[in-house]
C-alpha cells in the first residue's frame, strides 16, 4: 500500500508543480536551472511565458508514469514504483536532450 500512496503522491506533486509553472506567466522561469544564472541581456532573448508553459506541460506529462505505477502497484506491489521511476527517468533524459538541442 505504501508504494501506491508514494506513486500517487509523486503524481500529485509533479502535476501541481506543472500547473504552477504553466500558470505563472513567466515568473517561474527563475526556477529553471541555468536560466536563472543568465544575464538580463541573455534573458531578453527568451519568451519566458512560453518557456514556463512548455516546462509546465512537460511536468504535467511527467506525472503520468506515477499514475501508471500506482495502478500496477495495486496488483504487483513494488514493481509499479520501479516502472514509474524508470519511465520518469526516460522522460527526464528526453527533456535534457531537447533542452541541449534548443540551447545550441
Amino acid at each position: 500500500m505504501f508504494c501506491v500512496l508514494f506513486d500517487m503522491g509523486m503524481a500529485v506533486i509533479t502535476f501541481i508543480i506543472g500547473i504552477l509553472f504553466y500558470k505563472s506567466n513567466g515568473k517561474a522561469a527563475n526556477f529553471l536551472s541555468g536560466y536563472n544564472m543568465r544575464s538580463t541581456e541573455e534573458r531578453k532573448k527568451y519568451d519566458e511565458i512560453q518557456m514556463c508553459k512548455d516546462y509546465g506541460k512537460r511536468m504535467m506529462y511527467m506525472a503520468i508514469p506515477f499514475l501508471i505505477g500506482a495502478i500496477i502497484d495495486i496488483r504487483f506491489v513494488g514493481i509499479g514504483c520501479l516502472i514509474a521511476w524508470g519511465l520518469w527517468l526516460i522522460l527526464f533524459v528526453f527533456l535534457l536532450i531537447e533542452r541541449h538541442k534548443r540551447e545550441r
